[in-house]
């Protein structure tokens, strides 16, 4: 007999943009959601959890998985949306902004993943979505970018990796590949530069990537697909 009782996911990077767009939607579909940010703020909806703290940290990821799972009894969904991009040249990254990214980006990744994926295994089941980037398949000389490609790289890798040892245990792991979408993040006056980017000729709006996340999320038979949510980036020039 199938469990009526609500899944409950984890939003990393949840504050604002696409994290604080995927809270919404999780609980628009009925899901109890914990949120994670370094600055989020408490939620007056009892069925969103939010816990502010450094993904990076090591007992961060512990911390919101543990709440998590003393509130609501179970982690069904954990959505690694943290991230740090910085596009440089190689050579002028800094030691700090190295830190920086590969904490956020790896760190946060692999502290609160392997934190999720001990309590899915003796549920029998979860589902892990990784957010990555276009750029990881597809270098552009007018973005240097090699600590995404370093990062994002490492999470898309992994993505494949943990799905297959996982693939018996019940639990799936996917990620999507966004191309430049419409956050906070990029200034108005970039946006048709940013949008010529793309052979679809517009930037994606975070809508895209929210529906791509909720799309993964229902397909159970797909695990180790990198969805590819880029205006055709990936698809060449």
């Amino acid at each position: 007999m199938m469990s009526m009782e609500p899944k409950i996911a984890v939003i990393t990077g949840a504050s604002r943009g696409i994290g604080a767009a995927l809270v919404k939607a999780f609980r628009d579909q009925g899901y109890r959601v914990v949120a994670t940010s370094r600055s989020i703020e408490a939620s007056d909806d009892a069925d969103i959890l939010s816990i502010a703290g450094d993904i990076g940290d090591p007992q961060t990821g512990q911390n919101v998985i543990g709440a998590g799972l003393a509130k609501f009894g179970r982690i069904d969904t954990l959505v690694n949306n943290a991230g740090i991009f910085v596009s440089s040249p190689f050579t002028q990254y800094t030691d700090q902004q190295y830190r920086d990214i590969v904490s956020t980006n790896l760190n946060g990744f692999f502290y609160i993943t392997q934190s999720a994926i001990e309590v899915m295994e003796t549920q029998g089941s979860g589902h892990i979505v990784n957010v990555t980037t276009s750029l990881v398949d597809n270098a552009n000389s007018k973005v240097p970018s090699v600590l995404a490609s370093l990062t994002k790289g490492g999470l898309q890798s992994a993505t494949k990796s943990l799905a297959i040892e996982y693939a018996k245990r019940g639990i799936r792991v996917n990620a999507v590949s966004p191309g430049i979408i419409k956050t906070p993040m990029h200034p108005a006056e970039k946006y048709e530069a940013l949008a010529s980017m793309h052979p679809m000729g517009r930037m994606g709006e975070i809508t895209d990537i929210v529906g791509a996340i909720l799309y993964l999320e229902s397909a159970s038979f797909v695990t180790g697909e990198i969805l590819h949510v880029d205006g055709g980036q990936s698809a060449g020039r």
